[in-house]
């Protein structure tokens, strides 16, 4: 009887036992489903979700015809969540040395990098070529090693390389724009990035079918510019020629539409490769085209004939007296060669520029009113050209003037401009006395293909259309048979020009050096319908090199396929002969 007792009573308390565990794992249960459930869950997800940011292409620059002068292409970032590769980071990282190499990855540096504390995201190779990076990956996921990501991005690409490299510019590693029209439109080239969170497996992988959100997003907005991709690749070729074969330390050459502004050429020697780092350095991307100034010698005397005219003061035919050489203010002026007194019409003073001559000429001015011309020619102030780091360049006010200061700037020395200042300029001449303000960009394109122009430019009549024909007559003198740059003539064609050689500055001294020049050409054809004007500059070249030699002959390769590539009709009218002498 007491042997039955005890064994109910050791049931009873058995069962009490059994009631009482499954009793704690019934509330454990219903706190989990129930109280707590959304917790868990959110837990959970956290746990085997990943995310990863879906790259908004960078907007394309382009060129007048749509040919891609930059451009994105996929590429991958490998990506990591330290809870998950902490425990096993040497291993992961000896890797994905192996597969990326020791150029790319550090083994130490990446070891730690897997165990960063507190941290479920860290990037661990950026910008690699997608191939390459998703076998890394891959490889990583093969020894059942868990925690190791990647992540699609976009790469910036510059088929042409060289191509325009000053004009394009170039990204930073944050793919943000650095220089030329990469750093203008850097706002709108640059689209909004997306995201995606979707659930993995224990190794990394994507569930197929699993919950995702996604955040679409938006591609950057495309830049359409006015270079004309052809004339540009042998515009740079040209000058790259030039300036090695006459040693000079740096060349421009640039073309422009003189009727709407567009620039359809910008070349620029010594330049850069924008996918080549060793290659970008200060004296390579500086873009000298507006960043540069310096003094432009004679191919300012066309500006001062043409205000001459405006004024009623001169006519091609103009007859000037020039001495051999003159004092002024204790200076003795001469020109490049030596002579006594000569007999030159205004326009021999252009063709066989004479700086005594265009002394004699401008001194009908006073300094207000020649100050005045050369400020409404745009000198000593910004084009507009809106690219980022432009020079204002330097034109002095004309109270402190002396008569040196106005014999000197009458013929390019005193005065500093950018290379896009001084082709306005003469551009205004070749359209008629209008100055159009000079653009490089024609439109915009967005992600959904819709085209948006830019603005027409801002245009001023700087001088009449009659004074304007009559520099231009001028000029045409200085291409003739007898002038300073016979070699700029372009047979079918009447092509206006001007040379130019200038002393350069010591920037340190601000002293002239001796034997140290800066020589170009502009012109434009035809000259007597003017569609385009290109102004070659060649910096600080061997002795002997002058505008007529040097700059003249690449001036007529540019101009010559810039007339056929635009399909620029023959000249439709003989030269007028203009008299030289008197």
């Amino acid at each position: 009887m007491s042997r039955q007792r005890l064994v109910r009573r050791r049931l009873s308390v058995a069962l009490a036992a059994v009631t009482l565990v499954f009793g704690v794992f019934g509330l454990r249960l219903f706190q989990i489903q129930g109280i707590d459930a959304q917790a868990y869950a959110a837990m959970a997800i956290e746990a085997g979700t990943a995310r990863s940011v879906v790259p908004a292409p960078r907007g394309e620059i382009l060129d007048r015809n749509g040919e891609v002068l930059a451009t994105s292409v996929a590429g991958t970032t490998i990506t990591a969540d330290p809870s998950m590769t902490s425990a096993e980071a040497p291993r992961i990282a000896k890797i994905l040395v192996d597969e990326l190499g020791e150029d790319e990855l550090d083994y130490f540096a990446t070891v730690d990098l897997l165990r960063t504390e507190g941290s479920r995201y860290v990037v661990v190779a950026k910008d690699l070529p997608a191939e390459r990076a998703q076998s890394a990956v891959a490889a990583v996921r093969e020894e059942e090693l868990t925690g190791v990501f990647s992540e699609k991005v976009t790469l910036r690409a510059y088929p042409g390389n060289r191509l325009a490299a000053n004009l394009v510019g170039f990204v930073d590693g944050e793919r943000k724009g650095v220089q030329g029209l990469e750093r203008q439109y850097d706002d709108i080239l640059t689209g909004s990035d997306g995201e995606a969170t979707y659930e993995v497996s224990p190794r990394g992988q994507r569930i197929p079918m699993a919950d995702s959100t996604v955040k679409e997003m938006v591609p950057g907005t495309d830049v359409e510019t006015t270079i004309d991709r052809d004339l540009q690749w042998y515009s740079d070729q040209r000058l790259v020629d030039a300036v090695r074969s006459s040693g000079a330390e740096w060349g421009l050459a640039i073309t422009i539409d003189v009727r709407t502004g567009q620039v359809v050429q910008l070349s620029q020697a010594p330049t850069f490769d924008p996918e080549d780092p060793r290659t970008i350095q200060d004296s390579t991307s500086v873009s000298r085209y507006l960043q540069t100034v310096y003094e432009p010698g004679s191919v300012m005397k066309p500006i001062i004939m043409a205000a001459l005219a405006d004024l009623g003061k001169v006519t091609p035919e103009t007859q000037i007296s020039v001495p051999g050489q003159m004092l002024i203010d204790r200076f003795r002026i001469a020109d490049y060669w030596e002579h006594g007194r000569i007999n030159l019409t205004a326009a021999g003073v252009i063709a066989k520029s004479s700086n005594l001559g265009t002394i004699i000429a401008a001194q009908q001015m006073d300094d207000d009113t020649m100050h005045d011309y050369l400020a409404s020619f745009g000198f000593g102030s910004a084009t507009g050209i809106a690219l980022p780091g432009e020079s204002q360049g330097i034109l002095p006010p004309a109270a402190g003037w002396t008569r040196a200061n106005h014999a000197t700037i009458s013929f390019g020395q005193g005065v500093s401009v950018t290379a896009v200042q001084m082709l306005s300029a003469i551009a205004a001449i070749a359209n008629g006395g209008v100055l159009v303000e000079p653009t490089v960009v024609g439109g915009f394109v967005d992600g959904d293909g819709n085209r948006t122009p830019v603005p027409a430019p801002a245009t001023r009549q700087v001088v009449s259309k009659e004074a304007a024909s009559m520099a231009t007559r001028m000029m045409e003198a200085v291409t003739d048979d007898d002038g300073t740059a016979p070699a700029a003539q372009i047979p079918g064609y009447r092509v206006a020009g001007k040379t130019g050689t200038a002393w350069r500055v010591n920037p340190q001294t601000g002293r002239y050096v001796r034997g140290q020049n800066t020589v170009s050409f502009v012109g434009f054809a035809p000259a007597d319908a003017p569609r385009f004007a290109t102004y070659v500059v060649l910096d600080r070249p061997h002795r002997d090199a002058g505008g007529g030699s040097t700059a003249a002959p690449v001036f007529h390769d540019i101009m010559s396929m810039a007339l056929e590539r635009f399909g620029v009709p023959p000249t439709g009218s003989a030269r007028p002969k203009v008299e030289q002498e008197w």
